[in-house]
Formats: structure tokens, C-alpha cells, sequence
């Protein structure tokens, strides 16, 4: 085994991920040695010594800690869409449903228009024969 290099930063994993943890924990409760105040990953970066690559990178149950800390969980951000998304997939069903009963509606009055329509026409012809007296232009008897 290798002696250890004293000039470089490598550490085991599970100690940089402690130091990654004590320094979220550190920003939070506005104890950073670095004066970080708000919790983003690039400041629990600086805070523990290390690139926000490595967190993203390498940990990635603590870049979801510091997302989970700032309200913008992954997790919780998709279970809020897939709701969002059934949601509006149900209005969307429904959107559909209303407009197949209103067409059908249109096709209902269309077909009564042409009734009524075809009434009006054979009533007018009648109106217009030679044989049609009007009764309201007729004078009453004396």
C-alpha cells in the first residue's frame, strides 16, 4: 500500500461525503465558516472545499439533500407534475366529452334547421298560389 500524498485533497468517499453533509448542515443552521447564508449547491461546495461538479458528479443523494433543503426535491418536483399531468389529462377527457355532446347538438339543430327550413319553403309556395286569398287583407262585410 502507498503511502498517502500529503499534497493532494483526495479523500475516501465516505468522508467527503460527512464533510459534504456537515457543510448543508453548517449553511443551514448560519454557522458556515465560509459566511455562506443560502443553501445552493455552489455554497455547499465552497463551504465544504470541493467543485459543484463533484457533488452533481459523484454525490448525488446530496446535491437531492441540498435540493430537498431549498424546496426544489426532484422527487417531490415530479410526484407535483405527475399530479399537474393527471390533472390535466382529466380536464382534458372531459374537454373532449363536452365537445362530442356539442357536435352532436349541432348535427341535432342542423338537421331540425333543414326541417324547418323545407317547411317554410312549402309554406311560402302555398302563401303564393293562385288559389290563396288573405284573410287579413279582405274587408269585413257591410
Amino acid at each position: 500500500m502507498k503511502p498517502k500524498d500529503k499534497t493532494t485533497n483526495y479523500k475516501p468517499a465516505e468522508d467527503r461525503e460527512k464533510d459534504l453533509k456537515l457543510a448543508l448542515y453548517r449553511i443551514q443552521k448560519g454557522r458556515a465558516r465560509s459566511g455562506e447564508t443560502k443553501v445552493t449547491i455552489a455554497a455547499v461546495a465552497r463551504e465544504a472545499g470541493v467543485s459543484t461538479a463533484l457533488i452533481h458528479n459523484h454525490y448525488p443523494r446530496i446535491a437531492e439533500a441540498i435540493r430537498e433543503a431549498q424546496g426544489r426535491s426532484s422527487r417531490a418536483m415530479r410526484d407535483v407534475k405527475q399530479q399537474d399531468l393527471i390533472a390535466e389529462r382529466k380536464k382534458s377527457a372531459a374537454y373532449r366529452q363536452e365537445i362530442e355532446e356539442l357536435r352532436t347538438k349541432v348535427a341535432n339543430l342542423a338537421s331540425i334547421n333543414e326541417v324547418l327550413l323545407d317547411e317554410n319553403r312549402v309554406l311560402k309556395a302555398k302563401i303564393n298560389g293562385p288559389r290563396i286569398v288573405d284573410l287579413a287583407s279582405r274587408k269585413p262585410h257591410e
